[in-house]
């Protein structure tokens, strides 16, 4: 079975083109979804224009912020709020994970310390997930280049999370650009981390650009993660240098469809 592709909607959008043109594209191609950063009130009609092609909205955003995030208590009654709602909406339209945060490293918070605060925030609301039957994926960022003092910057912390969570709907977003800077070693760490993923994604590196570009083999990558038995979606997040979004678009798919 081929790995389920979805693009990151923001990334490949652009003036002049409608919502419904891209997702023809999409669907021409060969993609099952589409995925975005922080939907609004339009998220229904994302999804409906979605499914006229096809197509599954497979993610979103489920709170604010990156730097504030379920490492600090202090955020715990926000974000448990927000990623109830989120839950909520996803449940309604069939999405089946939102993104959640580790947040940035604040003053004396060791790595321990945080990773025992987010474990505690997130059982908070891992019981209303598990009911509505939605993931909740907590993202590994680099905090080398994009994301300074970003927690959750390495793959077994990540594990660690998902394992101190202790909930089947608790799982990583592993993001191969960010595992790539802050770790390299991609294709033994997504095996390692194969049980506890729900989400992936891929940009090129350096530069966060098209998959071809630059130091890694996305080719190689794509068969590691199918013969892993991997069944969720892959989430192409990456900005063209090449000015052409839909060429890219097609480029990536191909170049991941093993």
């Amino acid at each position: 079975m081929s790995i389920q592709q979805s693009i990151c909607y923001p990334c490949f959008s652009e003036s002049g083109r409608s919502l419904d043109e891209l997702c023809a594209a999409a669907a021409e191609t060969g993609y099952a979804a589409i995925e975005l950063w922080s939907p609004d009130d339009t998220l229904g009609d994302i999804v409906e224009t979605a499914k006229r092609h096809g197509l599954v909205v497979c993610s979103f955003t489920g709170h604010d912020s990156i730097e504030k995030g379920l490492n600090d208590e202090r955020e715990h009654d926000r974000i448990e709020a927000e990623l109830r709602a989120s839950i909520d909406n996803a449940a309604q339209f069939g999405i089946p994970g939102v993104i959640c945060f580790s947040g940035g490293r604040h003053g004396d918070r060791t790595d321990l310390d945080g990773l025992a605060t987010f474990a505690k925030g997130i059982r908070r609301i891992a019981p209303y997930a598990e009911e509505k039957g939605v993931n909740l994926n907590l993202e590994i960022l680099n905090s080398k280049v994009d994301h300074p003092g970003y927690q959750c910057d390495r793959v077994d912390w990540a594990i660690a999370a998902c394992e101190l969570a202790n909930s089947p709907r608790v799982k990583m977003l592993f993001d191969v650009y960010h595992v790539q800077i802050m770790e390299g070693d991609v294709i033994r760490n997504l095996r390692k981390a194969m049980p506890y993923i729900g989400h992936i994604h891929t940009a090129g590196n350096p530069g966060r650009h098209d998959l071809q570009i630059g130091e890694m083999n996305y080719r190689a990558i794509s068969e590691a993660i199918a013969e892993a038995g991997y069944t969720g979606y892959m989430g192409h997040e990456f900005f063209t240098s090449s000015g052409d979004r839909l060429g890219a678009m097609r480029r990536a798919f191909e170049i991941c469809n093993v």
